[in-house]
């Protein structure tokens, strides 16, 4: 019968059926951080059990770190100071590489096992992260497990996995000029919902994907999981190709043969798919979220609905709590909304071609000296390329603070978080309460969009701005 991408990958990986629903699943690469395996080595050393394949896992310290612009950084925080010790312990013990505090190529675990060539087409990647979807960009499937997980990852190097259904999401069109990846994922999630992909795998096709660099597609597959997908992905093609090339360098010798092995990573004509949705990309304008779930957002040019218009009663609190938390009136405009704080960053906005867009719409200009607005690069490698190609100069000049890579303002796990009430423009993939600090308001929104809120000092349509400049 023909197969979906997702059904070769598990096919290909499955060391043995289980059951009708589950199957035992070999991992290539096992990634992990410092907040979710302590328990995990706890209970290896409990059952006197070694890690079974230490050269196919890697350990990163990025969600507790803190991002002052500081050469060398410490941990100043005790419990968090204990977390990194303990991974670089355990790491040391079991033989685990490690890019710790001061490593010049610690960052953001999704962001530098990609650009550091560990994910290629075909692999299974599994990490204690939700956002490990990052990895379907490149035709990998990836997706975040927890704790107990992680502990019988480390002891067989298999996982024991319930097969998901698949779902197809068709892009057509072509983006349209201020919008971005950014841009129709949100309009993607809006449209499917919060819990629309639970229990799926989405797989993203369409010329509107193939149009999208390799990092525009990160972006698309890590916020998958704000949709409820258990994991997402986008067959390979030349571009996928060209982007692994350049980075695994220990391919090289037998590249060619594994670029012939990538070739049938593709959904088989006639495979069958639970659900499928379609969407015109031509059809997005820049958005912006006004509630506290990913799936509440607008177009910019829009009005934040009014509760008891058009929903269920379920739908009604949930939009009415979120306005209430929010501190929005129904019917407002989010232009000209003022913010205090602008972060651009994470996993999801934190690549070179991110940093690029905003020193592009803030050239020339100054942040608005009522926002502290903050670029915290996605990992050391893509600090040192914005530094080399003169952006990090610009960004400074207007009034940004360059900070060193981490997780940072993403979530509240470390020392950059928002006060009470402070409402920011973010880059960043989750606008939950509390996610950015007790009582903080998150706007979420494309790094050309959170450009535009610096130096505005409100949220605006980063269409009008360039506009301006040609004036």
């Amino acid at each position: 019968m023909p197969r979906t991408l997702y059904e070769k990958l598990v096919d290909s990986h499955c060391v043995r059926a289980l059951d009708d629903e589950h199957v035992l699943l070999y991992a290539d690469l096992h990634i992990m951080n410092e907040y979710t395996s302590p328990q995990a080595f706890a209970g290896l050393r409990q059952r006197g059990l070694p890690v079974r394949r230490p050269w196919q896992n890697v350990a990163v310290v990025d969600h507790i770190i803190p991002t002052h612009p500081l050469k060398h950084r410490v941990i100043q925080d005790p419990a968090s100071a204990l977390q990194a010790a303990n991974l670089a312990r355990n790491c040391e013990l079991h033989g685990i590489p490690l890019f710790d505090t001061n490593d010049p190529l610690q960052g953001i675990e999704h962001v530098i096992a990609p650009e550091l060539g560990m994910i290629r087409p075909g692999m299974v990647v599994l990490c204690g992260d939700s956002h490990t979807t990052t990895y379907g960009a490149l035709g990998a499937l990836g997706f975040g497990i927890g704790t107990s997980e992680v502990e019988h990852v480390l002891a067989t190097q298999t996982l024991v996995h319930k097969v998901a259904k698949n779902m197809r999401v068709r892009v057509d069109g072509q983006l349209a000029i201020g919008c971005t990846a950014k841009d129709l994922v949100l309009h993607i999630i809006a449209h499917i919902g919060a819990q629309g992909a639970r229990g799926y795998v989405v797989e993203f096709t369409g010329e509107g994907i193939a149009a999208l660099s390799i990092e525009a597609r990160m972006t698309v597959c890590n916020m998958a999981v704000e949709a409820g997908a258990r994991s997402a992905l986008i067959a390979p093609d030349e571009a996928t190709v060209d982007y692994v090339s350049a980075r695994a360098l220990d391919m090289k010798s037998h590249l060619p043969r594994a670029i012939e092995s990538w070739a049938p990573l593709r959904s088989d004509a006639g495979a069958r798919f639970a659900a499928e949705f379609q969407f015109d990309v031509s059809d997005v304008s820049p958005r912006v979220t006004w509630g506290t779930s990913p799936d509440q957002s607008i177009p910019i040019d829009r009005r934040v609905p009014d509760p008891a218009q058009g929903q269920t009663s379920q739908q009604q609190n949930a939009t009415a709590r979120a306005l209430q938390y929010m501190g929005i009136e129904p019917g407002t405009s989010m232009e000209g909304l003022a913010i205090d704080r602008v972060f651009i960053g994470s996993c999801t906005n934190a690549r070179i071609e991110d940093l690029r867009e905003v020193a592009r719409v803030t050239r020339g200009r100054k942040v608005d000296p009522r926002v502290r607005a903050m670029v915290v690069p996605g990992s050391g490698a893509v600090r040192d390329q914005a530094e080399s190609e003169g952006i990090a100069a610009e960004l400074i000049a207007a009034g940004f603070e360059w900070r060193q890579p981490g997780c940072s303002m993403c979530l509240a796990m470390n020392d950059d978080v928002l006060r009470p009430g402070e409402r920011c423009a973010s880059t960043t993939n989750r606008n939950f309460e509390g996610r950015q600090g007790r009582a903080g308001r998150t706007h979420l929104m494309s790094p050309a969009m959170a450009a535009a809120a610096a130096i505005t000092g409100c949220i605006t349509d980063v269409r009008r701005l360039e506009q301006t400049r040609g004036q």
